[in-house]
């Protein structure tokens, strides 16, 4: 019988050990620079006008907005962070379509409530929808996501609506990746950083990181000598190789062959990915005839029991069905042999797609100025499978400091960083 590595090999799931580091470093790198020059490519690279230079105004308060799920939240955000007056509200379009008027006075309520509380006059809003960025921070809304139902605001510039419905002012909108990224700022104290890195990691994947404008080709009439941020969209990257396992999952999703990275990093994949292999691996003998004939009629597999059981971790109060399905120890043993490399895989890829934004970033020469990674979401720091986050940081000193002398610092975990993100772009 095959060892549970060679079936994996044969399927064309290349170990983490044996990934080619360098070379998939180079393929982002590759798309990135694609991207910025407006040529096909898998990196939409979105230019967002915001900056991160100035120091922020420690004592100052904003009035802050977070939409991006069944609720959103309104709060004022003060730097050092610190969030007050918070107050979550159902997300306009979740229980029943509503029209423009309707949406807009949901968010209007917040900021009269909010704005006579603020310091600063622009109110920062974190949007977390597929928008366009504008030169003003404004966002047009290009469709929506997580079942929205509000069809008039499609194609509006978001908050020119809000704000014209408030008497006028100004607003900053930004995205979660960016907002996650601004957020390393609330946390420099001291610290001198040369750059910045956001990144999410949770049920999808993305980054942002910024970039000199003279690389930004695609646009005209930018100030040659400055910088902003861009939101990669990086979930999207299609230079790694995919296994018969992953090929098998992806066609099982609603957008067969695209976001193809996120689907091998990101958390609403990962169990299903150890769905395939299992069933594969049952097809070919390798469990019992009863795990094999339990795996056969299993229709899905959560990536939070697919972690737990490989690692040997009971959630209190949450049967796992792969304790039953491997509940011979010969089984079980041979399950975990196989789950474990998805989820070595998935933390190779992702120092990966860090280190290759920290170096395009072109910042880091400098061990007292390293380039700040502000890293957020669940499959990052609650992945029990393997010691997650502390084999990202292992990856990273290889790839970066020791072979191309790259300083990088993973920040200290902001909470509520999008929130204490969407502050900052108010403030700067």
């Amino acid at each position: 019988m095959k060892t549970p590595e060679d079936f994996l090999r044969d399927g064309g799931f290349v170990p983490a050990a044996e990934i080619d580091r360098q070379g998939i470093i180079g393929a982002f790198i590759s798309e990135m620079e694609k991207g910025l020059a407006g040529e096909e490519s898998s990196l939409m690279m979105i230019p967002t006008f915001v900056g991160v230079n100035g120091k922020v105004p420690a004592g100052a308060k904003a009035a802050v907005l977070d939409a991006g799920g069944t609720n959103f939240r309104g709060a004022i955000v003060e730097i050092p962070p610190k969030v007050t007056e918070r107050e979550n509200r159902p997300m306009p379009g979740t229980r029943a379509s509503v029209g423009q008027e309707e949406f807009y006075a949901a968010f209007a309520s917040e900021v009269r409530r909010l704005r006579p509380l603020a310091t600063v006059p622009k109110v920062g809003w974190c949007f977390s929808y597929p928008a366009e960025a504008t030169r003003d921070l404004d966002a047009k809304l290009v469709r929506w996501t997580k079942n929205i139902k509000a069809p008039e605001i499609v194609g509006q510039y978001v908050g020119r609506e809000l704000m014209s419905r408030l008497g006028g002012g100004e607003i900053a909108i930004v995205n979660d990746t960016v907002a996650t990224l601004l957020a390393a700022k609330a946390t420099e104290g001291d610290m001198a950083y040369s750059s910045y890195v956001g990144f999410i990691l949770g049920t999808g994947t993305n980054a942002a990181y910024v970039e000199r404008n003279s690389e930004i080709r695609k646009l005209e009439d930018l100030d040659p000598d400055g910088s902003m941020i861009i939101n990669a969209e990086s979930g999207g990257f299609n230079k790694v190789r995919q296994s018969v396992f992953d090929r098998a999952m992806d066609a099982k999703t609603t957008n067969v062959g695209f976001q193809t990275f996120e689907k091998m990093i990101a958390g609403a994949y990962l169990g299903a990915i150890g769905l395939e292999i299992y069933k594969a691996a049952a097809k070919e003998g390798m469990f019992s005839r009863k795990a094999s004939g339990a795996i056969a009629g299993l229709g899905s597999l959560e990536t939070m029991d697919f972690d737990n059981f490989c690692a040997r971790s009971a959630k209190p109060g949450r049967d796992n069905v792969l304790d039953a399905v491997f509940a011979d120890p010969d089984d079980a043993k041979l399950a975990r042999r196989l789950g474990l490399p998805v989820f070595e895989r998935a933390a190779v890829l992702t120092a990966i797609h860090l280190a290759a934004f920290v170096i395009k970033s072109g910042e880091g020469q400098d061990a007292s100025a390293p380039v700040a990674i502000n890293a957020d979401g669940s499959t990052y720091y609650k992945t029990r499978a393997i010691p997650f986050a502390a084999t990202v940081r292992k990856e990273l000193d290889d790839m970066l400091v020791k072979r191309r002398n790259i300083h990088y610092a993973i920040t200290p975990q902001v909470e509520d960083a999008p929130m204490v993100g969407a502050a900052i772009a108010a403030m700067l």
